[in-house]
């Protein structure tokens, strides 16, 4: 029987979480995760990319050719990553410059592309559009509430107002690279734990 629309959009957000389950885009993920604005800002962006692209590839998948497809799924996905691009240089200079050359390196992200491929190109409209809206979803709650965490231990603020007492001494270790691992790693052995069916005893 068909998985309903509802199993659709919140498969994403834990069942195949892109990040916590299926481990993709963890690239991006663990370099631009340094603070909460940072991963919202590129939630936000992974958000209007994959749901545009899965939308307008379920669109036409029926008539691009097989031997073809890629490109034009690369196309299309470029189309909606040039957009918002384009849209955070104008309205969003700072996060811009704080994302860098990420948010154009979501073209080739193994999430969207996989979306498109596995998902998109073999559904309608309405359960492709559920799908991306669930995965962008699942994207932009991990990225944020890691860049949370890091932001909270390594400089004792969240969305840069202070959270923590003003004798606190920022662990700058989680604001570098080793720290978005560690974070990441306990984030992913909680999932498992606390959701995964069997991980709970």
């Amino acid at each position: 029987m068909k998985k309903g629309l509802l199993h659709e959009l919140t498969k994403g957000i834990i069942e195949e979480n892109p990040i916590l389950i299926i481990m993709l885009g963890l690239c991006p993920t663990l370099a631009v995760s340094t603070s909460a604005a940072n991963g919202l800002g590129m939630g936000a962006a992974f958000c209007f990319v994959v749901i545009g692209s899965n939308l307008v590839i379920s669109l036409i998948r029926s008539i691009v050719p097989s031997q073809i497809r890629i490109p034009v799924y690369i196309t299309v996905i470029s189309t909606f990553v040039t957009i918002v691009d384009y849209a955070l240089k104008a309205y969003l200079p700072l996060l811009s410059r704080s994302l860098g050359v990420f948010v154009p390196l979501i073209v080739v992200n193994c999430i969207v592309m996989g979306r498109a491929e596995a998902f998109a190109s073999r559904n309608g409209v309405a359960a492709s559009l559920m799908d991306g809206i669930g995965m962008g979803i699942g994207f932009t709650l991990i990225i944020t509430l890691l860049g949370a965490v890091r932001e909270l231990l390594g400089n004792g603020t969240v969305f840069g107002f202070p959270v923590l007492p003003s004798a606190y001494q920022p662990f700058l270790l989680f604001i570098l690279p080793p720290g978005a691992f560690l974070v990441i790693g306990f984030m992913m052995a909680a999932q498992k734990k606390f959701f995964q069916k069997g991980g709970a005893r």
